[in-house]
């Protein structure tokens, strides 16, 4: 089952927001994030998720209105990825 981000759907008397939608998982898909969603996880501008994006260090999904979309899977072994690499370069001392 694929799941449409632009479906439009009223749900609990709600209409869903882009936010809504990027946490939306169907069993076996992986939830997406939004650029401001991996740039809050990073402390970092969204502009400069989307430069990540285009020099490679992430993979992005382009919905049919061409905003991208980050797996979070992806997301988070980066994070894990820069967190010990950072920790390991730091001087104890100062």
């Amino acid at each position: 089952m694929r799941v449409n981000l632009f479906v439009r759907r009223k749900m609990e008397g709600k209409k869903m927001s882009q936010s809504n939608l990027s946490h939306l998982s169907v069993s076996g898909q992986e939830n997406l994030l939004t650029p401001a969603e991996v740039a809050a996880l990073f402390r970092v501008d969204p502009k400069t998720v989307t430069r990540w994006a285009k020099a490679g260090k992430l993979t992005s999904i382009r919905t049919l209105g061409g905003h991208r979309r980050y797996k979070e899977s992806e997301v988070k072994a980066l994070l894990k990825t820069i967190t010990q690499n950072t920790s390991s370069n730091q001087v104890g001392g100062n």
